[in-house]
């Protein structure tokens, strides 16, 4: 049995509670978090010890690895008390807000052999797996073009905000939507070599971007786009898709469907046919154990599990990846601050100092 502990007790923390409470192989020992009524209701009617400092918690209980739910400017030194006392660590996306701190975090997990993971849970939505499956066996031939988009409504009005849109926090759309988009593209097309093009715009947030658009290049020489938008109420919720187009055809996938044009049906795929063949999620999801929001968290969660089982470091969404997506995004915010609508550009020396090298 996997003893964790739960750090961050807001709407990914108690998610991550629920999936992880329910997990054959795992003990949720203990949670913290500063906010007391939650700690209290749990402790109350529950036989879950709580705690309000993150250090009591590792210092009091005796653990394997815990889950990181808190916000992000936390989760370095929070990753680093807890490989220093050599737990198994997942952490909630953005990784690192500062990739020198992410570069110090991977140097400690690879000497201890600690399995480590971030929250990225669109690799485990099967429709992006089966697109990341079928370009990866080349049957889109040379890929020249691939976009991102991820849409929804996080920031609708002008007052009000959280710890997501407060830019020393959490860091915005950039940190919060496009990093998701960033890691797929990371999956697809691995990391681009250059950004150009970067617009950021803030729509009703006082202290970051609401949206981002940026164009990349990639060592190949394929190029792409990004557009990233958390202030667009035509989207119920976060809407993400993923648009590549080859030699061969092209491929979209989004959290539904998988939708795959071959110009010659391919050896690699032989499933596939020439011509369009769609892929649905339901028919391509494994059955998991418990479902919360989406059967990729409980996926996610159990691939962690797995990997500390099988002494896995190597797997997917590891630090090192991650850590990856942290370095685009300071590949675009040190890009020059385009001109808004009113002819200025908009400085960004807050963000710049805060990811410089």
């Amino acid at each position: 049995m996997i003893r964790m502990g739960v750090a961050g007790l807001g709407k990914m923390g108690i998610s991550h509670l629920a999936i992880a409470n329910t997990h054959p192989d795992v003990e949720v020992a203990a949670v913290c978090d500063t906010h007391g009524y939650v700690t209290d209701v749990l402790g109350k009617h529950t036989p879950t010890r709580c705690y309000a400092r993150y250090e009591e918690m590792l210092s009091a209980e005796k653990l394997d690895a815990v889950i990181l739910a808190t916000p992000s400017k936390l989760h370095a030194p929070m990753v680093a008390a807890a490989l220093q006392r050599g737990l198994h660590v997942f952490c909630e996306k953005p990784f690192v807000l500062d990739v020198n701190d992410g570069e110090h975090l991977i140097e400690l997990a690879d000497n201890a052999q600690l399995v480590t993971q971030v929250g990225y849970h669109f690799r485990f939505v099967a429709a992006f797996a089966e697109a990341a499956r079928i370009v990866q066996a080349g049957a889109l031939g040379t890929i020249h073009h691939a976009r991102v988009e991820a849409y929804g409504p996080v920031v609708l009005r002008p007052n009000g905000s959280t710890w997501r849109s407060a830019r020393s926090e959490g860091g915005g759309a950039l940190y919060d939507y496009a990093c998701h988009a960033i890691d797929l593209i990371n999956l697809f097309m691995g990391p681009p070599s250059a950004v150009t093009g970067v617009v950021m715009n803030s729509i009703f947030s006082r202290d970051v971007e609401d949206e981002i658009y940026c164009s990349f290049g990639f060592p190949n020489g394929a190029a792409g786009q990004l557009a990233v938008n958390w202030s667009d109420e035509s989207h119920r919720k976060m809407s993400t898709r993923v648009s590549l187009w080859g030699s061969n055809g092209r491929i979209t996938a989004d959290r539904q469907e998988c939708q795959i044009y071959l110009r010659q049906a391919s050896p690699a795929v032989p499933e596939l046919t020439t011509g369009w063949n769609v892929r649905y999620t339901t028919e391509l999801t494994d059955a998991v154990w418990f479902y919360l929001r989406g059967e990729e968290y409980s996926a996610r969660l159990d691939y962690f599990v797995q990997s500390i089982r099988a002494g896995r470091t190597n797997g997917q969404n590891t630090f090192r990846s991650a850590l990856e997506t942290d370095r685009v995004v300071r590949m675009i915010v040190q890009q020059p601050a385009a001109p808004n609508a009113g002819g200025s550009a908009k400085p960004r020396a807050g963000i710049l100092a805060r990811v410089r090298q």
